[in-house]
């Protein structure tokens, strides 16, 4: 545990980290949005720009175990200032981007600090409060992000539109300076761990809960985002509405999915099980509905909603792998993270099977409610195992 400055207070250093998931969840998600005006300005197609997102996701896989296995010795503090200043040079080179290969070298790096920053941060948040609080500290960072979709999404489109897509990316990098100069005041200083290693980290990749865990989010999350990647379409195709009712939309699945996130949190910690199975189950019948709500624009806002607060099951999971990761905490922490990028492929990859399949938009839906119990019936594996685990130690003690 680090000290903290006499002059920083929890809050303030909640809201230093939750600027950052605000850049992250902005060039996360506005990349989507501006992929045509960025596809016509480098002379590609749409299918061709879409590889500069994948390459972004493929980077947040591919660094989070990474960084945080040979960064894990590092004071957070330090680490944190690095990753948002490699995030920040990234973007602003994407934004610079003079061809679409250059696109996507410098999207890949962008992606690399993703799942360290924010493993990095859920730690530092859950270290500044009493135990029965953490999961709510974890949710007021990751409420960064998803605020993001509400208001950083809208805006990096708009100014897209209106000053050409490489400002969006600029913004971007300005939020990842203003993080950097955030944390570099407020963040608690602290003096690493000597003790950490890449090989301690990676003990995190022998045990069975963490990857359960993992295992749970990765299939579980791929169900709101089977229906999130084809919501635009299905509001054109299927309900039938201009295109200019889509920001608006999504505008509502951000909202629904901070409450969740927040909502999720709070009751994470007064019972982490349950509330990991609840939003399971929420995502599964509000999934199910999509299909039938979807024909008319009211009930498809009211559903996207629900669908939207069923994305506070992250949260839960980032604390249950602080509870079974052991020793290995930095390295399990941003292994979440992959595993959302693993879902948000996962998702739209077995939904676009579905459309081309012939079953028509609407049955994303059901396609994520499947995923949805799917995540469930690995979850409820894993609390069958520990509950197991732990009646037989006693047992072998005696």
């Amino acid at each position: 545990m680090g000290v903290r400055p006499q002059n920083a207070h929890p809050a303030l250093v909640l809201f230093a980290l939750s600027v950052g998931a605000f850049a992250i969840g902005t060039t996360e998600f506005a990349s989507m949005s501006l992929l045509p005006f960025f596809a016509r300005d480098l002379h590609i197609d749409a299918p061709t720009a879409g590889h500069a997102i994948s390459a972004y996701a493929l980077g947040v896989v591919a660094g989070a175990p990474v960084i945080a296995a040979f960064a894990a010795r590092l004071p957070r503090r330090t680490l944190l200032i690095g990753l948002m200043a490699m995030f920040a040079i990234a973007n602003a080179l994407s934004a610079l981007s003079p061809s679409y290969h250059w696109m996507l070298l410098f999207r890949f790096l962008s992606g690399l600090p993703h799942g360290a920053y924010f493993g990095v941060a859920a730690l530092v948040a859950a270290s500044l409060v009493p135990i029965e609080q953490r999961t709510l500290a974890i949710a007021k960072v990751m409420s960064g992000l998803t605020v993001a979709t509400v208001l950083g999404v809208p805006v990096a489109n708009w100014m897209g539109q209106a000053l050409g897509w490489r400002s969006g990316f600029f913004v971007v990098a300005a939020l990842a300076v203003a993080t950097v100069t955030l944390v570099a005041l407020y963040a608690p200083r602290d003096a690493g761990d000597p003790k950490a290693s890449p090989m301690r980290e990676l003990t995190a990749l022998g045990k069975t809960q963490v990857w359960l865990t993992l295992l749970t989010g990765a299939i579980g999350f791929g169900g709101m985002f089977a229906v999130y990647t084809y919501v635009a379409s299905t509001m054109i195709e299927v309900t039938h509405v201009a295109e200019t009712y889509v920001p608006l939309v999504l505008i509502i699945f951000g909202v629904g999915l901070t409450l969740g996130n927040l909502a999720a949190a709070w009751l994470a910690d007064r019972a982490q099980n349950r509330t990991v199975i609840g939003v399971l189950l929420w995502s599964a019948v509000s999934l199910a509905l999509f299909p039938i709500m979807a024909g008319n624009i009211w009930t498809l806002g009211i559903i996207v909603f629900l669908i939207g607060i069923g994305g506070g099951l992250g949260t839960p999971l980032q604390a249950r792998l602080m509870d079974v990761a052991g020793d290995a905490q930095t390295l399990a922490a941003a292994l979440h993270h992959s595993a959302f990028n693993v879902a948000n492929a996962i998702g739209p990859w077995l939904g676009g099977l579905s459309i081309a399949a012939g079953y028509g938009l609407v049955s994303t839906g059901w396609i994520g409610s499947a995923l949805a119990l799917g995540g469930l019936a690995i979850f409820l594996l894993a609390i069958t195992l520990e509950r197991r685990q732990a009646n037989f130690a006693p047992a072998a003690a005696e």
